[in-house]
């Protein structure tokens, strides 16, 4: 099915918590966008799923750990661009690493690190992410395959739920 862009304000927009059910989609959403799916896994993770009028156009993954999470598997189909699903997502993964008492956001992105500083996101080393998340399944994924240390890592400090959630 496609999506026809129009206003945020005439589509109904639901962000939904995935449940296990949901892989297949979530694995689908990923391929549609050209985005790696081999470490994608439900344990240890939640993940959220856009959808526009009922339609599924984005997905966002969040592997959690000790105090950090990992931003991962963020993804919106080309058709749904520019509805405001990506930040919506993005916001609903922030929310969840500040409820859950997280004291730093992380990620991997190579090319969209304009996008990610408008979230806070500033560069850091990929070794930062490692020594954070050393179980989150992406950061072992990028030890056994050898792209950890090649990628462009970013990370986030969070408010903690006693400060408010917030976007600084």
């Amino acid at each position: 099915m496609t999506l026809t862009p129009v206003s945020i304000n005439t589509m109904h927009v639901k962000l939904r918590q995935a449940a296990p059910a949901d892989f297949p989609l979530i694995l689908d959403l990923l391929t549609r966008c050209g985005l790696h799916t081999s470490s994608v896994t439900p344990e240890g993770s939640t993940y959220w799923i856009a959808e526009l009028d009922g339609v599924p156009g984005g997905c966002i993954g969040l592997e959690h750990g000790e105090g950090a999470s990992l931003i991962r598997s963020t993804a919106v189909l080309p058709e749904a661009r520019g509805q405001g699903l990506g930040r919506a997502l993005v916001q609903s993964a922030l929310t969840q690493a500040t409820l859950r008492g997280d004291h730093t956001v992380y990620l991997f992105s190579q090319e969209a690190g304009d996008y990610w500083r408008r979230f806070g996101f500033v560069p850091v080393g990929a070794q930062e992410i490692r020594a954070a998340l050393p179980h989150a399944p992406q950061v072992r994924s990028g030890v056994l395959k050898g792209w950890l240390a090649h990628e462009q890592a970013w990370k986030r400090p969070l408010k903690t739920p006693e400060e408010g959630v917030g976007d600084g």
